[in-house]
């Protein structure tokens, strides 16, 4: 039977095309909010992380009611290292609305959110957003994201999409861009119209796939998912069904169905409708919850491998423990597999060092996105750089290759078209547009991207804009030199003076201001040749009858370089370290200790020279 009263959809997009400010549109145009009601602008954007960075890093669910009609919401990321997000909530809708933006048309990872949907099978409506935009080609934008329907094996149903042209953030839309409305009545009628209600099976013992979990102070651990089969009711005894098919008896405690931004507590709940359930401790995104007398499994959710991985250790360097709250192994491993369990596209391995771990993501901001959570949280560790995973095909050795878009002034192209072939990309294509910018694509390894942003950033004066997408692994693509700079590195404990940094910033860039505690070892700055380069920088002048302390200040400094966690990220060698703690980001060498690294280096030409040998 079909719930005509029920819909289920995604909004997909690529990253900045408005997706969580039409959500906004939706819930205050479906009265969710009283009239005098204070709403933030992004409001599904919970988290201080997401505020921060302008980006939805976490799928999250709301739920809105249009003439008689409840719609369940589902906004995801539309940043490609969170793909796992995208796919793991394909299970959970019937339909997607796909925003494109009405300037910029199809971007990468609108391709990787698009393939998704329609691998699912689902049906979409392209949203045309942003149509208020002075440069806006909209027929120009729906010829391209039909190609790429094409392109993506669409079906003849699917590639036959309903258009609806809007501008979120004011609240209008409409079927036709010269003709619009002043709400966004005709984007509901089509979710109505054109999104097929849940086909399901309400006499059938209960099934239902766990697709997210998180954590109540107050209830536990809370799984949800989209009821598959047969109604669900509090109190009724289950069976919770793992990967790899192990049965264990559970009760439902207590069943929760959206209304807005809210969670209410309902007393049972049936197929096609998407709840959360309290009771089952020791679920994980992928089980199955089923009827206790006929437990029948479905399929476990499947997401693309990772193509990054990073150690993350316990923090070994002297000033270990001073600022975090969690700094032992063992807070460190539980952390890690608990982000696990939450984040589907995430690995977590054991080493053979007890207490450092491998995790693999999808890319650099995926893991640093974590990284960050993890420092707010006050864990203190550090982590090595990321390093590509390779695979063996047939004998041969094969690595990631991304679909590279970068949009930059017409001036800049050159130079960055020399940077990425430097770092083995081939050119694919190459658009001029009438604004004076031009669109450059590239199919470049992963491995070539690897602190290649900042570069990107500082050749172009900041203009330029990069987007990556995963497109496919091919035998490796040789030599790659991602770093053509050493690092200036403090031989001495102590506490910076402007003495010492004046005669250092003559060698390259600092990272560090004066009167900051620094360790032997510790990187402090960018080397202008390609060596490492040690330095004294806690040295002070010495006085006497002629000179007086205070000529110190007369020391002209320049202005430390302010490291991000993603510019440290970055710029981290394969000798060097990214020491995390909840004040601070420090960089430093593996080894410390200047000989010891003299005598590393001398056991690594000798091992050299006998492989040459």
């Amino acid at each position: 039977m079909k719930r005509s009263e029920l819909r289920n959809v995604a909004i997909i997009a690529h990253v900045d095309h408005g997706k969580t400010t039409l959500v906004d549109g939706l819930l205050r145009q479906s009265r969710t909010f009283r009239e005098n009601q204070q709403v933030n602008e992004r409001v599904m954007d919970s988290n201080d992380l997401e505020r921060e960075r302008g980006i939805t890093i976490m799928a999250k669910n709301t739920a809105v009611n249009y003439k008689g009609t409840k719609i369940n919401i589902v906004d995801t990321p539309g940043h490609a290292d969170f793909g796992g997000e995208v796919e793991r909530v394909m299970n959970m809708v019937d339909g997607v609305l796909l925003l494109v933006d009405a300037v910029d048309g199809p971007m990468p990872q609108t391709r990787f959110v698009l393939r998704k949907a329609l691998q699912a099978g689902h049906k979409a409506i392209v949203v045309v957003n942003k149509i208020d935009r002075p440069n806006a080609r909209p027929q120009w934008v729906v010829n391209e994201t039909f190609d790429l329907f094409v392109e993506l094996g669409a079906s003849d149903e699917q590639a036959d999409f309903a258009v609806i042209y809007a501008s979120a953030i004011n609240g209008i839309s409409g079927t036709d861009h010269h003709n619009l409305h002043d709400t966004l009545e005709p984007l509901f009628d089509a979710i109505i119209e054109r999104i097929p209600a849940p086909d399901v099976e309400v006499d059938e013992p209960i099934q239902m796939l766990v697709t997210n979990t998180f954590f109540d102070d107050y209830r536990g651990k809370i799984m949800m998912g989209r009821i598959r089969r047969g109604t669900l009711n509090k109190g009724q005894s289950v069976v919770r069904i793992d990967h790899e098919g192990n049965q264990k008896p559970a009760k439902i405690v207590q069943i929760f169905t959206y209304n807005g931004l809210d969670r209410r507590e309902v007393e049972a709940s049936s197929a096609g409708d998407i709840v959360a359930i309290a009771g089952i401790a020791d679920g994980m995104i992928g089980d199955t919850v089923a009827d206790a007398n006929n437990p029948e499994q479905l399929p476990v959710i499947a997401v693309e491998e990772p193509t990054v991985r990073m150690t993350f250790g316990v923090n070994t360097s002297p000033f270990a423990g001073r600022e975090g709250s969690h700094v032992t192994s063992r807070k460190l491993r539980d952390r890690l597999y608990a982000e696990r369990e939450r984040d589907v596209a995430l690995r977590v391995e054991d080493t053979d060092v007890p207490d450092a771990f491998s995790v693999s993501g999808r890319g650099e901001l995926h893991l640093t996105i974590l990284i960050e959570n993890m420092r707010r949280e006050g864990y203190e560790f550090q982590v090595s750089r990321p390093e590509v995973i390779f695979r063996m095909v047939d004998g041969v050795r094969m690595e990631p290759i991304e679909q590279v878009e970068i949009e930059v002034s017409e001036q800049y192209q050159g130079a960055v078209i020399e940077l990425l072939g430097q770092r083995r990309g081939i050119m694919r294509d190459m658009v001029y547009r009438e604004d004076g910018t031009v669109m450059l694509s590239f199919h470049v390894p992963t491995r070539g991207l690897l602190g290649f942003r900042q570069q990107l950033l500082t050749a172009t004066r900041g203009e330029g804009q990069l987007n990556a997408l995963f497109f496919e692994y091919q035998p490796l693509a040789g030599e790659i030199n991602t770093r053509s700079y050493g690092s200036l590195v403090a031989s001495e404990s102590g506490v910076t003076t402007s003495f010492g940094l004046h005669g250092a910033q003559e060698r390259g860039q600092l990272f560090v201001a004066a009167g900051l505690d620094i360790y032997e070892g510790m990187v402090i700055g960018q080397h202008i040749r390609e060596r490492d380069l040690e330095v004294n920088v806690c040295k002070k002048k010495h006085l006497t009858n002629m000179r007086s302390s205070g000529a110190d200040d007369a020391l002209r400094l320049e202005t430390p370089r302010n490291m991000s966690l993603d510019d440290a990220v970055e710029y981290i060698g394969d000798d060097e370290l990214l020491e995390v703690t909840p004040k601070a980001f420090r960089l430093r060498k593996r080894l410390l200790s200047m000989d010891e690294r003299k005598r590393d280096q001398k056991r690594r030409e000798m091992a050299l020279q006998a492989e040459s040998v």
